[in-house]
């Protein structure tokens, strides 16, 4: 049997939008993920968890407008612990060019705006891990 997807996800920073992201980690989970939702926390502890926990993929999501600023930290500190194979989505509120420039510029996998259904993240997610076993 192949290991399921295992997916750390957080709010980024003092962040108090709290029901999104917990509703998705729910979903993931639903789908068969092996889902670690960290609650409130900083890019240094989202990567310390994503270590241990051997994370194939980070989730991040941000309501608060610190998306372009401590999203790209965490992607980042990722590389320079060697983690350069695990994928980072974010999902939020933000502009439509903010969520293009952290995919493009910032190296963010894949940025989900408001209204997405869910099964686009639960296929994206899916997708990005194929051939990486």
């Amino acid at each position: 049997m192949a290991r399921r997807i295992k997916v750390v996800i957080a709010k980024l920073g003092l962040d108090i939008h709290w029901r999104g992201v917990y509703l998705v980690a729910q979903f993931l989970k639903e789908a068969g993920m092996d889902v670690v939702y960290l609650g409130n926390k900083f890019p240094a502890e989202i990567v310390e968890a994503a270590i241990e926990e051997d994370a194939d993929v980070v989730g991040l999501s941000s309501l608060c407008g610190n998306h372009l600023t401590l999203g790209p930290i965490v992607v980042e500190m990722l590389k320079k612990k060697g983690l350069n194979n695990v994928k980072v989505f974010m999902g939020g509120v933000m502009p439509p060019e903010d969520a293009k420039k952290l995919e493009k510029e910032y190296g963010i996998t894949k940025v989900y705006l408001p209204d997405t259904p869910m099964q686009v993240i639960i296929d994206g997610i899916t997708e990005s891990m194929q051939g990486t076993a």
